[in-house]
């Protein structure tokens, strides 16, 4: 009797990139109010105007970053005279690593030189935007990890005060922020606040509808058909929605197909979806713990070690335990608070007979977070 089976040299998927977390799909759904209002900012610009500065609010998996790289396609593809440039916060995390990045990228340069302070990169920039008369237009993705580091103001007004200096030099800026509790207009120093005036496109999480249709859309543009079943993928659906995270999907669809390639079947099964999903609920986790410095991770790891062995976890017991790894206690408060704005953890006062004690609690499985520590590498520098 034949079996069902792969050949060695088959693939279940047709085209594995559309299910990739950062993969800009040529036909995007249920965006289009958003994408309109990020065009209206940015067409003042074609007439030699400025452009409107704009902040994307949302949660995570919500289309804010898929619209605006569509229309910074449209925009490339439309003029030379603006230059749209994505910055990835959670990488480019410092004042003079975005404007590293928007020095490459204006000039196809790797690096700035060698010993370039912050004032010789930024002259550099200004020059060239001055001789190519273009304008910049500047999207930090992420921007909320500039809050967490206290580099959003110091970003901000050198983007939108250079004018002052470089009398050609405008950029125009969209601010994507994923954090519901970062309130942009306490984080704003006034200085900042009084140029940047930024209009506002609210991104509503996805409705179940529309998460179905945007992952049927991919599985018929990165499958074979009948690989994924119709009562499978709406097993997938239900579980993105409960996650309230697209990406969760198409992760779960890629690593169940992935599992059913690795056994050399033809079609994805229940138990494919129920063992990749112990993975792909973490998408989010993972990412978090992947952007931690090595002495964030430090102490996330401590905490999750700890965790379960006490009833009460102090900030300062988790401090102690680190022993020789523990930075000063100014960095450890900071470091605490960082963990606290991502959702890691959470940070409670209470009372005793001696005073108040400050808890700390780990929002996730323990064991979830320390299966990440091998992953994480601790290289990213908070500079």
């Amino acid at each position: 009797m034949k079996k069902n089976l792969l050949m060695w040299d088959q693939t279940l998927f047709k085209d594995i990139e559309v299910f990739d977390i950062d993969y800009v799909p040529e036909q995007f759904e249920y965006r289009d109010e958003q994408i309109q209002e990020l065009a209206y900012a940015v067409r003042p610009a074609l007439a030699g105007g400025r452009i409107l500065n704009t902040v994307c609010r949302g949660v995570p998996g919500t289309g804010k970053t898929t619209s605006v790289k569509k229309l910074f396609e449209e925009i490339s593809g439309t003029t030379k005279k603006i230059v749209p440039i994505h910055i990835n916060c959670q990488i480019d995390g410092s004042e003079y690593a975005i404007f590293s990045r928007i020095y490459t990228k204006l000039t196809k340069n790797c690096q700035p030189p060698s010993g370039t302070s912050f004032k010789m990169l930024f002259d550099m920039i200004a020059k060239y935007i001055e001789n190519e008369e273009i304008t910049p237009i500047i999207c930090l993705d992420d921007a909320n990890y500039l809050v967490y580091e206290k580099e959003l103001n110091k970003v901000l007004y050198a983007l939108l005060r250079s004018h002052e200096t470089y009398e050609h030099v405008r950029f125009g800026v969209i601010v994507i922020i994923s954090d519901p509790d970062v309130d942009l207009e306490r984080t704003l120093d006034a200085r900042v606040a009084s140029v940047f005036r930024p209009q506002i496109i609210h991104f509503a999480p996805y409705t179940a509808s529309e998460i179905a249709g945007i992952l049927s859309q991919r599985v018929m543009q990165g499958l074979y058909p009948n690989v994924l079943t119709a009562d499978l993928l709406d097993r997938i659906v239900d579980r993105t929605m409960k996650c309230g995270d697209i990406r969760i999907g198409l992760d779960l669809i890629k690593r169940s197909v992935m599992n059913a390639e690795r056994d050399a079947r033809m079609n994805v099964t229940d138990d494919d979806v129920t063992q990749a999903f112990s993975i792909s609920r973490d998408l989010r986790l993972a990412e978090l713990v992947r952007v931690l410095s090595a002495d964030e991770a430090n102490v996330l790891f401590r905490l999750a070690e700890m965790t379960n062995d006490a009833d009460i976890i102090t900030t300062r017991s988790v401090h102690t335990s680190l022993g020789k790894e523990a930075t000063g206690y100014t960095r450890y408060v900071q470091i605490i608070e960082k963990l606290d704005h991502l959702r890691l953890v959470t940070l409670s006062y209470q009372n005793t007979g001696n005073g108040r004690i400050r808890i700390i609690s780990l929002r996730y499985d323990p064991k979830r977070v320390l299966a990440l520590r091998k992953n994480q590498t601790g290289c990213k520098a908070n500079t």
